[in-house]
């Protein structure tokens, strides 16, 4: 192999290699087929280009111009074909260019130091990339991608701390010459490793620590959900036990005029009166759909809620004293599912709003919840709908979570205008 052939084909490796490390922290929003389609298109440009700057200008320019010509592209490729917002995805995707540039430039030093064949050379790349790869997808990916929707915001200002590493290290190593042949231009690119960690170290913290705060907030919002509809469903209890306490003081009234009307011979009368008290009895009988209290007492508010927004309910519950996890958390998966139907069914026209729910307790619990819904629903690979509004998405995180807790299954389906949560514990 001729140098020029293996310089292209290393610089193709480590490219093929960094865009995987992009993608094992993103989630795309194509099908595997086209983001081949895509990676195909983008390694004939990297190769092409490659050997038009090699002979143009040697190795020198094409390091010196590498971020333009297949650093850029692949971070607007990427982009295209993910969900993450700018601020996000520079983030992520600068970070994975910037520990590539370094990982691979200290194994090149490495392997030309210690007088190893370029086989090696490739062979610890590969070992490397691979490494990252995996160790990213497996520990890394669901904390990033949860951060990313716990907080959407707030990216802009992190990205330029890659940015401004990244920048550093590109113009230390090709300016004046290659670092490879200048040693104060190969100490001063090492030496930003350090004060590298310690930022990132930090961002990490700091990142962490708001996340908490987050989750902390939104449990603080859950709860005081509940304990808002469990107010509600008191004060409804109490309000009902005084009508009661009016009526059981009015029955005696009323059955002295019906015995006197009976007495008298007058039954179409007494029969009147008898279901004119029966209809102002059932006025004020509240509806009570299980047994749990906490569970009867979200159904009830939220079954309110919608009907007061126009939204027909249809509803069966059937469920056992006994839950098989706790009910204040169960509470809050069936909270978040009737939450975010009512918030669906705004979106339509009144006479096509719609709620079924069913929730039984045999042979073990399970819940459905419906509703119709305008626009499209994006799903990412776990299946769970991704929020495309800021603010949105908790509710989607807080089931999960609950999920992953208690060893439950959940599953979210778009089909013909209806879209179904349903969930077996």
């Amino acid at each position: 192999m001729t140098n020029e052939a293996f310089l292209v084909f290393r610089i193709f490796l480590i490219t093929i290699m960094t865009v995987g490390m992009m993608a094992s922290m993103t989630e795309f929003r194509f099908g595997l087929r086209k983001l081949l389609k895509i990676m195909a298109v983008y390694s004939v440009w990297v190769i092409v280009s490659c050997l038009v700057l090699l002979r143009l200008g040697g190795e020198l320019l094409m390091l010196r111009l590498f971020f333009l010509t297949i650093s850029l592209p692949a971070i607007v490729l990427t982009y295209w074909a993910a969900n993450d917002t700018p601020a996000q995805a520079v983030f992520n995707y600068i970070t994975q260019i910037m520990l590539s540039v370094l990982a691979a430039s200290v194994i090149r030093l490495l392997t030309e130091c210690l007088g190893l064949s370029a086989l090696v050379n490739l062979l610890l790349m590969g070992l490397f990339y691979g490494a990252a790869i995996y160790l990213e997808w497996r520990f890394l990916r669901q904390p990033f991608r949860m951060l990313i929707k716990v907080m959407p915001a707030r990216w802009g200002v992190l990205t330029l701390i890659p940015c401004a590493f990244c920048g550093y290290l590109i113009f230390v190593a090709s300016w004046p010459d290659s670092y490879l042949e200048n040693m104060p231009q190969r100490v001063y690119g090492y030496a930003v490793v350090v004060p590298l960690v310690l930022v990132y170290i930090a961002v990490f913290k700091s990142l962490s620590g708001q996340y908490k705060a987050q989750m902390e907030r939104q449990s603080v919002t859950l709860l005081t959900m509940q304990i808002s509809a469990l107010k509600e469903k008191l004060q409804k209890v109490k309000e009902m036990e005084e009508s009661i306490r009016i009526q059981r003081h009015d029955l005696r009234h009323q059955l002295q005029a019906v015995t006197e009307l009976v007495r008298r011979g007058d039954r179409e009368t007494a029969l009147a009166s008898l279901d004119t008290a029966q209809k102002r009895l059932d006025e004020h009988k509240e509806i009570r759909w299980c047994r749990p209290p906490v569970l009867d007492a979200v159904f009830s508010s939220y079954f309110r809620q919608a009907q007061k927004q126009g939204i027909r309910v249809e509803a069966t519950v059937s469920l056992p004293d006994a839950l098989p996890a706790d009910e204040g958390e169960l509470a809050i998966v069936v909270a978040n599912a009737l939450e975010n139907a009512i918030r669906a069914n705004l979106a339509l026209l009144p006479e096509q709003r719609k709620i079924f729910c069913k929730m039984i307790g045999s042979p073990s619990i399970m819940l459905e919840i419906s509703n119709p819904y305008t626009g499209h629903v994006v799903f990412d690979r776990k299946g769970l709908p991704v929020a495309q509004r800021e603010g949105h998405g908790l509710g989607v995180q807080s089931i999960s979570a609950f999920c992953h807790k208690n060893g439950a299954v959940c599953q979210y389906v778009a089909k013909d205008g209806l879209f179904s949560f349903r969930m077996i514990l």
